[in-house]
């Protein structure tokens, strides 16, 4: 049984192989004493990026090492469990054949119509539009969401976010900044648009921290940071803490959360239930389990959201290798009217309805043409409408935009569709959605002009994480880490199925493939302005091919690239590091 636990510091240099430059990793050694023995408990924390040394100094105390080592050691060994769960479900579907259905298991759970999840706080009983993809450690993107009159801000630490070293401490300190008002023209965080804190998904590891020898899980170094710097904070304001809980697979996982939840809760005196979170159903296998998920989250749940382009890639990672779930070109015939992908935002507006939790929507990638009076605006605004109706009419509480410039006319939209704060009183008794509706892939097939785009998107979002951004702009609108797992999950696939296009019939092969990156290459390096931009494009190419050429289908795109060599050694070297002034932004 352990007694006490005690940190001592010291620092250790360490010499790299490369001539380049040296590592210098920083310990923090925890002793812990053991029936009056001491014995070593290992944790290893990388050194400050540079220009960073202050914020890294705020963040990492001796408390808050403290409370992440009895966190990351507490929940290890589960998340280790969840991880080959997820392994064990895929090689039982592979060998089967088998279709996923509504679990017999968890049939009471679904038939019990008694049940309901927690009512949410004030400040979430309304959230019309929040928004989207906001990487923080884009202070001046963070700072003009504050100022905007959103409901809520999905601060992303996931799809939006390249989790460089850099970023993540930057990041977590610019909320720490707007929790206690450090900003200045920023509204106290009672009345600004509440944060919706998402951390990164299960996929993704944090290689900066080790504890007891083992690379800590992505979302606990996320989560314990901001919970130890911001939990009471943001509960004392009644604005908080509320998180996105990314790419949950199953009901098990969502128990593991709402396990840390009570735990994290216990350590730092807050009440049962004040920690809430929206579970993105981004897998088609938690489309089976949301009423489960909703259970298992009951005093913790802000509800379920839906989206489009994870939750369609999953599609190719679960059954991309069968012939029947060939998924057609998404840029023609994939939308949220078709017949899978609207009973998945049907159900799940039902679901959560009928269990008192909140449905948001997905987020609006599209961005608005300067001149409000050019016909190219009216026609963006007109597109984003048509489809966020779509949504309102099925029955959500809200969605997310992207573009600040469609936060208004989107809640114009609510005020003039619907009645009151949220929608969940529309409780859909006469839908039915059965597996066939979820699993129905729509008809269709591969344009060439598909095929160019998917390639681009992949080649730029490796490029853009190469540079330490997680999201840019391409053709009128934002592409982040969904849209490029949709991208190179549609080319893998449609290369393991010898595919032919609709345009001449050529078969998708290796060959084209690779003829169409190169001259996709020739036309990006026409307009690069630096031999580094042009070699880190080539760069990007070669290991987009990598993904989309090998044998079996790389789970995540985002997986794949934390832990490749040329991405990690990218960070060491310091070179990436996004500052604020050398993001990209067209459009705030």
């Amino acid at each position: 049984m352990c007694r006490t636990l005690n940190f001592t510091y010291k620092q250790t240099y360490f010499c790299s192989v490369s001539s380049e430059y040296i590592i210098k990793v920083h310990f923090c050694e925890v002793k812990r004493r053991l029936n009056g023995m001491s014995c070593p408990v290992s944790m290893e924390l990388s050194p400050p990026p540079p220009g960073l040394e202050a914020e890294y100094a705020t963040l990492f105390t001796p408390d808050s090492l403290h409370f992440l080592h009895e966190l990351i050691s507490t929940f290890n060994e589960e998340v280790d469990q969840i991880l080959r769960l997820r392994v064990s479900r895929k090689a039982h579907l592979d060998l089967s054949g088998d279709l996923p259905n509504f679990l017999e298991s968890t049939s009471p759970i679904r038939r019990d119509p008694a049940w309901k999840v927690l009512p949410v706080p004030r400040r979430l009983q309304k959230r019309h539009v929040d928004v989207g993809d906001l990487a923080p450690c884009d202070t001046q993107r963070f700072i003009k969401a504050l100022q905007s009159p959103a409901q809520g801000i999905q601060v992303d630490f996931d799809d939006g976010n390249c989790p460089t070293y850099y970023n993540q401490i930057h990041s977590i300190h610019n909320v720490v900044k707007a929790v206690y008002s450090r900003f200045h023209d920023v509204p106290h965080i009672s009345q600004a648009p509440v944060l919706m804190l998402r951390p990164r998904a299960w996929n993704m590891m944090e290689h900066n921290m080790m504890v007891e020898g083992k690379e800590t899980p992505g979302p606990l170094f996320d989560f314990g940071l901001l919970m130890f710097h911001c939990g009471k904070k943001l509960f004392e304001h009644e604005s908080g803490p509320f998180f996105y809980l990314s790419k949950v697979e199953s009901f098990m996982e969502a128990r593991l959360w709402n396990k840390i939840f009570v735990w994290t809760q216990q350590k730092l005196g807050l009440p049962l239930g004040s920690i809430k979170a929206t579970v993105l159903i981004e897998n088609v296998l938690a489309a089976f389990e949301m009423e489960e998920i909703l259970y298992e989250l009951q005093d913790h749940s802000a509800g379920l959201n839906c989206g489009i382009w994870d939750y369609s890639a999953s599609f190719v990672h679960k059954f991309g290798h069968r012939q029947a779930f060939l998924l057609p070109d998404r840029s023609k015939y994939v939308n949220m009217e078709k017949r899978f992908l609207r009973s998945y935002m049907d159900l799940l507006v039902q679901t959560c309805h009928r269990r008192g939790a909140l449905a948001t929507g997905g987020m609006a990638a599209l961005l608005l043409p300067q001149d409000p009076l050019s016909d190219s605006h009216q026609r963006v605004l007109a597109s984003v409408t048509r489809l966020k109706l779509l949504e309102i009419s099925a029955g959500v509480d809200g969605f997310m935009v992207y573009d600040l410039n469609l936060i208004e006319p989107m809640q114009q939209l609510f005020k003039l569709h619907t009645d009151g704060d949220n929608q969940l009183h529309q409780l859909r008794p006469d839908l039915t959605v059965t597996p066939d509706d979820l699993l129905s892939m729509p008809s269709g097939g591969v344009t060439l002009y598909g095929l160019r785009h998917n390639i681009a998107v992949g080649v730029l979002f490796i490029n853009a994480w190469l540079s330490g951004k997680g999201h840019f702009f391409y053709r009128g609108q934002v592409e982040d880490s969904a849209t490029a797992e949709i991208s190179r999950s549609q080319v893998w696939q449609w290369i393991h199925h010898q595919t032919q296009l609709e345009d001449d019939s050529r078969v998708v092969s290796r060959r084209l493939v690779v003829d169409l990156t190169k001259q996709l290459m020739m036309e990006l390096s026409a307009v690069s302005h630096s031999v580094r931009t042009k070699q880190r494009l080539h760069t990007a190419a070669d290991m987009f091919l990598e993904v989309v050429l090998k044998r079996h289908f790389p789970e995540f795109i985002t997986t794949y690239l934390n832990q490749d060599h040329t991405f990690l050694s990218s960070q060491n070297a310091g070179q990436v590091q996004t500052l604020d002034s050398d993001i990209e932004r067209p459009k705030l």
